[in-house]
């Protein structure tokens, strides 16, 4: 059993190794507005402006901490 766990893990990590960065000619499609994470800034913008202000803190996306004021 340990032995085809670790014949199943070492595959994986080998498929995992062979990964390569994209062709110039790819890169076209991943450059595309709707690829990115935040592709509408105001959305975006609107929504981390929502969340600091449910959490009652300044720059609380990302940040640790909660509205309390117990950081």
């Amino acid at each position: 059993m340990r032995v085809a766990f670790i014949a199943i893990l070492a595959a994986a990590l080998g498929a995992c190794a062979s990964i390569e960065p994209p062709k110039p000619w790819e890169r076209g499609n991943l450059a595309r507005p709707e690829m990115q994470f935040d592709y509408d800034r105001l959305d975006a913008k609107t929504q981390q402006h929502i969340y600091t202000s449910k959490e009652a803190a300044t720059g609380g996306y990302g940040v640790g901490g909660g509205g309390c004021g117990c950081n």
